[in-house]
């Protein structure tokens, strides 16, 4: 009978819904409503009350001095940005060249979840698994220390054990090697962060339909065959949301990783613009230039995500706006 009432319900006018409204309802439903008030206003304080400092960006502000008093002078930290001031193209180079290195490799944490799942041994495969996603949880300056006995020049492990075995002359140290420095980090970064990436993978392999893959199993598909045709086809909107989502933080490409492993005969190559903001306004103190900096990547990240969004929409009729 109350299913009756419903689709009755459901296909009524607007009208005669609001009608139908009972006031009982309001009262199930405004405790969950509460509910969600303080993460709203969080979210609003620490989101969008700091947006009125964008308006150092607009004025000759130093540190100390009233905001008020500070000279208005318009767009000339814009101007300054966009000519190229304070060696912005260097940080502007590396941060495209570290984010295009990322896109790139985005697929290898569905390949890595794929290869995972088709570990048939249940112990093996959680060792794997919890071996690759451990390094996630390890700071970044423990990360350093690591590679840093690794690879240093002097007392690193993998020098001293390649001259012991004859295979080298000359000891290389890597972390100081400005020429391999953007694949070198993007493969820090890749086994930091791989499987921890893949965990979303493994879940959405878990909610397929394993229905399908019987069916496929029944007509003769072989595994890569169910892989390639039912596997990454259900796995595709998965990642096309993860990619979107890595297009709209383009120009965020992190800063601890790439503050940690700087170093003077590197810094030319790692100085991404996270810690170029960091180094040009906390210790140069030039708070106006590098708020410009900090809405230049806010409008082009805005502008990226809802261009990616668009277009996939357009070739796909979904998108995650």
């Amino acid at each position: 009978m109350s299913s009756e009432k419903n689709l009755e319900l459901a296909a009524s006018p607007l009208s005669s819904r609001k009608q139908n409204w009972n006031p009982d309802k309001w009262k199930a439903v405004w405790p969950l409503l509460v509910m969600t008030v303080p993460f709203f206003s969080l979210m609003f304080i620490f989101s969008y009350v700091p947006l009125w400092g964008w308006y150092i960006a607009f004025t000759n502000y130093f540190p100390g001095d009233s905001f008020l008093k500070a000279e208005f002078v318009g767009f000339k930290h814009f101007q300054t940005l966009f000519n190229g001031g304070f060696q912005f193209q260097n940080a502007m180079r590396n941060t495209l060249i570290f984010s295009g290195l990322g896109l790139l490799l985005s697929p290898l944490p569905m390949i890595f979840a794929i290869m995972l799942n088709e570990i048939r041994a249940q112990w093996f495969k959680k060792l794997v698994q919890t071996v690759t996603s451990f390094p996630n949880f390890i700071s970044w300056v423990i990360v350093y220390s690591i590679f840093f006995s690794f690879f240093s020049l002097d007392d690193g492990f993998i020098n001293r054990l390649l001259l012991n075995a004859g295979l080298i002359s000359n000891a290389t140290d890597l972390l100081a090697n400005s020429d391999i420095v953007w694949v070198f980090q993007t493969g820090i970064g890749l086994w930091k962060g791989l499987g921890w990436s893949a965990i979303i993978y493994i879940a959405s392999i878990a909610s397929l339909d394993q229905e399908l893959f019987q069916a496929a199993e029944v007509d003769g598909a072989g595994r890569f065959k169910q892989i390639w045709h039912i596997m990454i086809p259900g796995l595709m909107p998965t990642f096309a949301v993860l990619f979107l989502l890595g297009i709209g933080q383009f120009l965020s490409v992190g800063f601890e990783q790439y503050y940690t492993f700087d170093n003077p005969l590197v810094h030319s190559k790692i100085d991404v613009l996270d810690t170029y903001v960091y180094n040009l306004g906390l210790l140069q103190l030039n708070y106006p230039f590098s708020t410009a900096v900090g809405i230049f990547k806010s409008v082009i990240s805005i502008i990226l995500v809802f261009s990616a969004n668009y277009t996939y929409k357009l070739t796909t009729g979904r998108g995650i706006i």
